[in-house]
């Protein structure tokens, strides 16, 4: 007698799954995103990541003006095949539509913020800024922990329009100051052990 599996996975379609699949799958762990049509499950967050995207949250809703919204964690329908999950995005407050919505169109967004992890380094730093930058979201964070002092790093880059693809306009350690998409004033070493 053979032993059932623990978990039946699902089979993906032969032309991979759709953005529709991964709204309504069932029982899909919590993050999962749609990359290229395939369904990308996530590890486990570390502390350093917790930390970051809640100091990200709490000090951009407290300067966002009333035209924008700032969320953590919720799907970006990118096209049928891609809805990567950033950290944090801020939105046009007029995308919002429900307390049921799940997702965001890219349209919608005007900054995406990744918070590396040792699983999504190569997606961080490659892949989903280079979906964000085709699909026209202005502007992207990157944030890697420091070596020395474990403190956040965050690569800021604006899209350019004509090439659509990201260019850096700083690295900031210590304070995050802005004037886009807002006027941004955030103390970075805020992160405690």
């Amino acid at each position: 007698m053979t032993a059932e599996p623990a978990h039946h996975w699902p089979v993906p379609p032969q032309d991979g799954y759709t953005v529709d699949d991964l709204l309504t799958l069932p029982d899909l762990p919590p993050h999962t995103e749609l990359i290229d049509g395939s369904l990308v499950f996530v590890s486990p967050q570390r502390y350093f990541h917790s930390l970051v995207i809640d100091l990200l949250v709490n000090d951009l809703r407290r300067t966002a003006p009333p035209e924008v919204r700032v969320v953590r964690e919720m799907t970006v329908v990118i096209d049928s095949r891609n809805g990567p999950e950033p950290d944090v995005s801020i939105v046009r407050a007029a995308s919002v539509g429900s307390w049921e919505q799940t997702y965001f169109p890219a349209e919608a967004v005007l900054l995406a913020v990744e918070v590396v992890s040792p699983d999504s380094e190569a997606r961080d730093q490659m892949t989903k800024p280079f979906k964000y930058a085709r699909a026209g979201i202005p502007y992207f964070w990157r944030v890697d922990m420091a070596t020395t002092d474990h403190q956040p790093v965050v690569h800021v880059f604006k899209l350019d329009n004509e090439t659509r693809a990201y260019t850096s306009t700083g690295t900031y350690q210590g304070n995050l100051k802005l004037t886009v998409p807002f006027d941004i004033d955030i103390d970075l070493t805020q992160i405690r052990l």
